[in-house]
């Protein structure tokens, strides 16, 4: 009788210990939504040994020209506006065996498999520390980071369309916040651990950590699979009706404001993703921080974003319009940056990580929100299609804006010290400031954009949307 009075205590206390243990129901319990959580983990470690690891180890350790680094490292994004028609393919695919999402998810796994089992060898080959010809090496790592990239997509893509098919509507705010959350737990874990391995470079050590990373990629996919989607042979036979991509994407655009949805998820994401490789440097070059209170900035993004992450899951949870918590994401971000703008003239630290730390908020809430719209916008047959299409625009967006701020803070820095823009704007720091202003702008302009969805989601009939998710609901990963 006692045991039985401290279990039920333990299950009222258990949602509000763990902030997203509520997101468990009957059709898909914390068990089996943890289990396939466990795929944003590895889509974290590759974007990790992508654009942190293997960034620096090309460029220090190997000796391999920057610009070779960063055409390698953007040959991932050339599969991102792919991924609409990936979400497609799962929508539509045809099996004998009744899956949709399986195959796709798993060929992926085998795709990202693939590239990081010859990955290291071909970055040797690369740096020219080795015997067999360079042009050699150069294919190679074009190769291993195309199957990675696309790999990475294709795993992302369509494990977010299953989790859509599986959790309720009233569920998916907090099966959201929970995939976003285990992305970050990915990312945060493999950077530490691979700093941990490669602190003690070797060429040898290299290749067994990036292969130890395809090993434990295709384990935790696998186990993230098992006995996930039921199997449908009606669903998928050979004989159905199969629209081509064309029409469906042509009825997916056509319905309601689906491309203003997307313009809104590219601007705000271009508006957060600009920062990305900036911050740091910001950190270290104008308010003259030390290398470990700028790592430290890291750590305060990623809690920023977590911190989003709930609020956003809370809040939809509670009947709010997504499109209103992105809204408010923007809003977080036009505060967050006009706080580390104003943190090199006042030259505070402080302001800076506040400044940091509101970044990662508002990028969470504007994530969450524009996710989990696109999720409940989709119908169930073309929910690969939706997902795919945020993604493209997502992963699209964040990687030319990253491209584009090292380019315009490098040209603004150089105007400045050489005196073209004026005596008043000749300092080292307006490189930054300029790209800071610019998120700052397209932070408004997604304000824009994202004002008819909310007005539209105020026109919709709570009783309707609510059979898609709670109350008006309408709606990253990253």
């Amino acid at each position: 009788m006692t045991g039985a009075r401290i279990t039920r205590a333990l299950m009222r206390l258990t949602p509000a210990i763990l902030p997203f243990a509520d997101a468990a129901t009957a059709e898909l319990p914390l068990g089996r939504l943890m289990r396939l959580a466990l795929f944003q983990v590895t889509v974290g470690m590759a974007a990790v040994l992508l654009i942190g690891t293997l960034n620096r180890v090309m460029i220090v350790e190997l000796a391999v020209p920057a610009w070779i680094v960063a055409l390698m490292l953007s040959l991932p994004l050339i599969f991102a506006p792919l991924r609409a028609l990936v979400g497609f393919r799962s929508d539509r695919h045809r099996s004998v065996l009744g899956w949709r999402r399986v195959p796709f998810i798993w060929f992926g796994t085998l795709l990202q498999f693939g590239g990081l089992a010859i990955m290291p060898f071909a970055l040797l080959l690369l740096s020219g520390d080795t015997t067999g010809p360079v042009w050699a090496g150069q294919l190679a790592a074009a190769l291993a980071f195309v199957l990675v990239g696309a790999g990475l997509h294709t795993v992302q893509t369509v494990g977010l369309a299953l989790a859509t098919d599986l959790a309720p509507a009233r569920a998916r705010p907090k099966v959201v916040a929970l995939l976003c959350v285990m992305l970050l737990v990915g990312m945060m874990v493999s950077a530490l651990a691979f700093g941990l391995l490669l602190a003690d470079f070797s060429a040898v050590r290299l290749i067994q950590v990036i292969q130890g990373a395809a090993l434990v990629t295709i384990i935790l996919n696998g186990v993230a699979l098992w006995k996930q989607e039921p199997r449908d042979p009606e669903r998928t036979r050979r004989d159905a009706a199969r629209p081509n991509f064309s029409q469906s994407w042509a009825l997916y655009a056509g319905n309601g404001l689906a491309r203003r949805r997307l313009v809104a998820t590219g601007l705000g994401t271009a508006a957060f993703s600009m920062q990305d490789i900036l911050l740091e440097p910001y950190g270290g070059q104008i308010l003259h921080l030390s290398v470990a209170a700028t790592t430290a900035l890291t750590a305060m993004l990623a809690a920023g974003g977590g911190l989003g992450l709930l609020i956003a899951a809370r809040w939809l949870n509670r009947g709010g319009d997504p499109f209103r918590v992105a809204a408010a994401g923007a809003v977080v971000g036009i505060m967050a940056f006009s706080a580390v703008v104003f943190a090199a003239p006042l030259a505070s630290p402080q302001l800076f990580a506040t400044g940091v730390t509101l970044i990662g908020l508002g990028g969470g809430l504007f994530a969450h929100g524009t996710l989990t719209a696109s999720m409940a916008k989709a119908g169930p047959e073309d929910t690969g299609l939706a997902l795919g299409a945020w993604g493209a625009v997502q992963a699209s967006a964040a990687g030319l804006a990253i491209a584009a701020s090292g380019i315009v803070r490098d040209v603004g820095s150089e105007l400045a010290t050489s005196g073209a823009l004026g005596e008043a704007l000749s300092d080292a720091s307006i490189g930054y400031l300029i790209v800071y202003h610019i998120e700052i702008a397209l932070l408004f302009a997604t304000l824009v954009a994202i004002g008819p969805l909310v007005r539209e989601g105020r026109r919709t009939s709570p009783k309707s949307e609510r059979g898609l998710a709670p109350s008006a609901l309408v709606q990253p990963s990253s």
